[in-house]
């Protein structure tokens, strides 16, 4: 998401963005072949990008994507709600309104973990009746959704359970239900095993999307039993790489993915560290070095969520993954910034 600099993008404030930079760097990843899943956390969904403006964020993606015929699936959520308890009917109308929107949009959705709806349930059939009113209203099949609480804290227990066993048998008895309603669920709990014991257990015919950014080369190549696909957050800063990695699987040259994806794992597991909510300021760092905006600003202010430190690290492991088009050009960004903050070079 790309802020427009001279706005007043700053805590609590609403979102003030550059459309056209934002969209210009969709068309950056499509043209390496990706698809956009548009509004999710990557785009500081519910972490200062307010709903009108992830409406619009949506729609314009969207329109774009038909523009240039690339693929794309939007979040839906609950976050037009105001912060504070809402009953569970509240929830699925927000849920429900969302919905309504991205089908409008012409997007896929993905159904989005709910803070709204964390706060409110008390156990796992609260969360089997939200979504089976949604899935049931369902016109196409959806992306289901389940993000650790690495991610975002407000999300302990979802699915009903802090133990994850016990949740993965609410996903899984839900997805049975709804089977034909459901393409897949996106799985981000930057826990390999986990993920592939989720993935073994899902009927046939459904995906799981790897969200982890720190194990998606083995869980991308998959195993004798199967494979996830990629939803990832860290796709957007290593597109290039990811493009070619993953063009190297198609051809059967395992060598070439082992040897493309290598240098991008430090990088990857640097960006998401804990707190790993901040990650985002990390993919705007590298936008910026990269050339893709002008400016290092985010929506809330959210340019002050890591060190200047952790952004030299940043650099460094970018340059070693060769994801710095112009080295001068990133140097000169990452020495004025580095200034700025006081750091001697």
């Amino acid at each position: 998401m790309v802020a427009d600099p001279g706005a007043e993008n700053v805590p609590g404030a609403p979102a003030a963005v550059d459309w056209d930079t934002t969209l210009a760097f969709r068309r950056h990843l499509w043209s390496y072949g990706l698809g956009v899943a548009e509004a999710m956390d990557t785009a500081q969904r519910g972490m200062g990008l307010d709903y009108p403006a992830t409406r619009e964020l949506i729609r314009r993606s969207a329109d774009e994507a038909r523009a240039v015929g690339g693929r794309i699936v939007a979040g839906v959520g609950t976050d037009q709600l105001p912060t504070g308890p809402a009953t569970l009917a509240e929830v699925t109308a927000a849920y429900r309104e969302q919905l309504d929107d991205v089908r409008a949009a012409g997007a896929r959705p993905v159904l989005m973990c709910s803070r709204h709806l964390a706060a409110a349930a008390r156990g796992p059939e609260d969360y089997l009746r939200v979504y089976d009113d949604l899935l049931t209203a369902a016109e196409e099949p959806v992306v289901l959704h389940w993000l650790g609480l690495m991610f975002d804290p407000a999300l302990t227990g979802y699915w009903g359970a802090v133990d994850l066993d016990l949740a993965a048998d609410t996903v899984i008895e839900l997805i049975k239900a709804h089977q034909s309603r459901v393409d897949g669920i996106k799985v981000s709990l930057l826990d390999a095993g986990r993920e592939v014991a989720l993935r073994r257990r899902l009927p046939a015919g459904v995906r799981l999307y790897t969200g982890d950014d720190f194990h998606y080369p083995e869980l991308i190549r998959g195993d004798e039993v199967g494979h996830s696909d990629a939803l990832l957050g860290v796709f957007a800063a290593i597109a290039p790489a990811a493009a070619a990695a993953l063009a190297a699987l198609d051809r059967g040259d395992l060598a070439a993915y082992d040897e493309i994806f290598g240098p991008t794992v430090p990088l990857a597991r640097h960006l998401f560290a804990a707190p790993t909510w901040h990650y985002k300021t990390g993919i705007v760092f590298l936008a910026w070095l990269a050339g893709h905006q002008s400016h290092f600003t985010m929506v809330g202010g959210a340019q002050s969520g890591r060190s200047p430190a952790h952004l030299a690290t940043l650099l460094t492991l970018a340059d070693a993954a060769g994801l710095l088009p112009d080295a001068d050009l990133a140097a000169a960004r990452a020495r004025a910034l580095f200034t700025v903050a006081g750091v001697g070079q």
